[in-house]
């Protein structure tokens, strides 16, 4: 996916000075090469293997020299001029240290790319199936921001790492991402950081792309499903320490065992092979977390096998 995001960022960016670079987590497909013959402005850092997002995209931040630094994804696509409406915006707002932009899916819809941080009280209302009350009381503390579909410039909390804005001096002052986030959460930890050192995070609908989404995991669900629970459990006990890690285990099953009855159910009147993996998916995750002590994993890397009880070194 990664030559029609490129392509959107050199046909459609028209008025400001920038760099491109690539950095490729060990790629086997023959992107490198490809993006050598049709791009030879773009700088490509090859890594030799895949370090994750949070590493990954901390050695391109090493090597950017911008004012700015944009996170990509490769499955996304830059909208006609975005990127020169998007650092207009971003020098009229000195006091702001990371941006968002609108984020389409490939219908044209509107994609929730901007929510509120995790905390348990939000986390519990997602797990207990509570979120819908939002729409008839927006003050409900969920996950996302009730009646606002990214049509106007707002503050918000974070911005999904898909497409996000930092200030380069303010991720210099920070470290980047937190490397020892792999997969998901990374750039919430990032954006909570970002707040933490005084600095707002603004949203402006004048910078647009599309996500196509879902290309890096679609292959591997219940592996990366896991790996979205170690993160969660990193991010709890770097916010809200070991008592808040232990309370996410239990919201985290809670959810879980609500989306099996749910999907189970549904499977009792309509089975599909769909429905099927999924249960199974669920009852990898339930057993994994029910298994799992999140505060020793976080501090050791201990951790569960899904096939027997011993821990075993996290990899």
């Amino acid at each position: 996916m990664i030559e029609p995001c490129l392509r959107s960022i050199f046909d459609g960016t028209h008025q400001i000075d920038y760099e491109v670079i690539v950095s490729d987590n060990g790629s086997t497909d023959g992107s490198v090469d490809k993006i050598r013959q049709q791009f030879p402005a773009v700088r490509i850092l090859e890594n030799g293997t895949n370090l994750g997002f949070a590493r990954g995209n901390n050695v391109g931040i090493r090597a950017a020299s911008g004012e700015y630094v944009l996170i990509l994804n490769p499955d996304t696509i830059i909208h006609d001029g975005a990127l020169d409406r998007w650092l207009e915006f971003a020098d009229r707002s000195p006091d702001v240290g990371g941006f968002g932009c609108t984020v389409y899916n490939p219908d044209g819809t509107y994609q929730e790319s901007a929510r509120p941080f995790h905390t348990p009280l939000r986390d519990w209302v997602v797990a207990l199936g509570l979120r819908p009350l939002g729409h008839l009381v927006p003050a409900l503390p969920a996950l996302e921001y009730f009646w606002w579909k990214g049509d106007s410039e707002r503050d918000i909390d974070w911005q999904t790492g898909c497409c996000v804005m930092f200030r380069g001096d303010v991720l210099a002052k920070l470290g980047g991402f937190d490397e020892r986030f792999f997969y998901q959460f990374e750039e919430v930890d990032l954006c909570h950081r970002v707040w933490d050192a005084g600095y707002r995070i603004r949203f402006t609908p004048a910078a647009s792309i599309t996500h196509l989404g879902g290309q890096s995991v679609g292959r591997f669900p219940v592996r990366f499903a896991i790996e979205v629970s170690r993160n969660r459990y990193r991010y709890y006990y770097k916010h809200f320490g070991e008592k808040g890690a232990r309370r996410c285990r239990r919201i985290v099953l809670t959810n879980f065992r609500m989306r099996r009855l749910g999907y189970g159910l549904v499977n009792l009147i309509r089975p599909s092979e769909v429905l099927k993996r999924r249960l199974e998916m669920y009852n990898a995750l339930i057993e994994w977390n029910k298994l799992v002590d999140p505060v020793e994993f976080v501090e050791t890397g201990r951790e569960p096998k899904l096939d027997q009880t011993s821990p075993v070194q996290s990899t």
